[in-house]
């Protein structure tokens, strides 16, 4: 088993631009001298080029075009909304951005739905009225092989909820808090850490507290993980913002953006290129303004094919 899919979702931006609502507590997103049309037409542009080099790795990518209306900046990134398992499970997660939750579109799961076997669609998004959140594979980072999950709490990371979305799967939750160089929670897992079969790429200076920085470096060594530690300002330039998946025959790649790929050291590359191949695209215009990149660009499929 490993801890990737072939196979993964990603939705063609229709009105892709700065969401003001996110940007309160996403310090990944920059404000931009752009026009909302440039945004647009360069973030359609990387999505393009990105969606060519996957496929031409042997990724498969089932491409939805996102609805002109109603506007949804963020429409592409599927991760935060949903997940799909191996049991034919779908969940649907609870979204802090009142304009990220029209992004939850049954056209997305239909069309998934053409070629998968979808056995239930888990709700849980009742707790936005109670301002609770648990934003998808951006707040839960799964190890798949060792049923474990990892998640930094914050305003959009309701550690309860994880804790109960943990006990419904069977998966081991690790928690731990996760702030940027200013002191600021860090919005999102993915952001901050992700792991692949092989290893795990982690900002551990961002963990403060020693205790929770121990129990996750234990746990990870404990199922033979190699961790690649990258700096702050290698998180900031997306390093941990990576997703492994693999071709049709198995093998296994790790997708990031240019900016990532530029700011891994050599040794690092080097230890990544011993088990991957590396795809990357520049993705600068989506992460600058989206404050997300790669990884939060796919949606992973893991049920069954019909």
């Amino acid at each position: 088993m490993k801890n990737s899919t072939n196979t993964i979702v990603m939705v063609r931006p229709a009105n892709f631009g700065v969401n003001s609502e996110t940007a309160i507590d996403n310090a990944f997103q920059h404000p931009t001298h752009k026009s909302e049309l440039e945004v647009k037409r360069k973030a359609q542009e990387e999505f393009e080029l990105y969606t060519i080099k996957l496929k031409q790795a042997g990724v498969n990518v089932i491409i939805i075009n996102d609805s002109q209306s109603p506007i949804k900046p963020d429409a592409i990134f599927p991760n935060n909304w949903f997940s799909a398992h191996s049991d034919g499970t779908v969940f649907l997660y609870p979204m802090k951005a009142i304009n990220r939750r029209l992004e939850r579109s049954n056209p997305v799961i239909a069309t998934i739905e053409q070629n998968f076997q979808i056995n239930s669609i888990v709700d849980l998004t009742e707790t936005e009225k109670e301002d609770l959140f648990l934003e998808g594979t951006g707040s839960i980072i799964f190890n798949h092989i060792h049923k474990v999950a990892y998640a930094c709490i914050s305003k959009r990371t309701n550690k309860d909820l994880f804790l109960n979305f943990c006990k419904r799967i069977g998966y081991m939750p690790i928690t731990f808090s996760s702030v940027d160089l200013e002191g600021v929670e860090i919005y999102h897992t993915n952001v901050m850490m992700s792991v692949t079969t092989e290893f795990t790429i982690v900002c551990l200076e961002s963990i403060k507290d020693k205790r929770e920085k121990e129990e996750l470096i234990n746990n990870l060594k404990s199922f033979g993980q190699e961790i690649i530690e990258v700096s702050y300002q290698q998180m900031n330039y997306f390093c941990c913002n990576v997703l492994e998946v693999q071709d049709k025959q198995g093998k296994l790649y790790l997708t990031m953006s240019e900016r990532a790929y530029n700011a891994f050291t050599s040794e690092q590359k080097n230890l990544i290129k011993r088990t991957h191949g590396v795809i990357y695209s520049p993705l600068y215009t989506i992460e600058d303004i989206g404050g997300g990149g790669s990884r939060c660009m796919m949606a992973e499929i893991y049920l069954p094919e019909k």
